[in-house]
């Protein structure tokens, strides 16, 4: 058994230390947040935050977070009350598929802890590495800099 902090609860889960991250977090533990896109680290659809930093879930071993605080999509907010990247994402209507838009909010999460004003720009320059086929990225970047403008 390995024991892993997921949202702020700790987990007992039996996957081997080299299993991918984000097959224990969908299959183990049923967080659909973090998607299966490409399995190479290039799309970010699987991106979720530890230990304060966006990380690549399908390339990451289970045995390589064990003591680390993880955060899925779902431990930022839920339905009822969502976080204001959530709200921002709804409101600006960022998605269109949707797909995508995990690693898109994931990534954004911590570039707003780490720059709570970015410019344009370095939205951009941060979410550089998350592919999304729809074609949504202005609203994305619309939905970021609203989100910034939180209180």
């Amino acid at each position: 058994m390995t024991a892993l902090k997921v949202n702020g609860r700790t987990h007992d889960v039996s996957a081997p230390d080299d299993a991918p991250l984000l097959y224990v977090l969908r299959n183990d533990l049923k967080l659909n947040g973090p998607k299966y896109g490409c399995g190479l680290s290039q799309c970010g659809a699987c991106t979720v935050i530890i230990d304060g930093q966006a990380v690549r879930s399908c390339v990451t071993s289970v045995g390589s977070v064990v003591g680390q605080e993880i955060t899925t999509l779902e431990g930022l907010g839920d339905v009822n009350a969502p976080h204001k990247l959530q709200k921002a994402f709804i409101d600006e209507q960022a998605a269109q598929c949707g797909y995508c838009m995990n690693g898109m909010i994931m990534r954004s999460k911590v570039l707003l802890d780490n720059n709570p004003k970015p410019t344009d720009g370095e939205i951009r320059q941060a979410l550089d590495g998350n592919l999304c086929r729809c074609g949504s990225h202005n609203r994305v970047v619309r939905a970021v800099l609203r989100a910034s403008q939180e209180a």
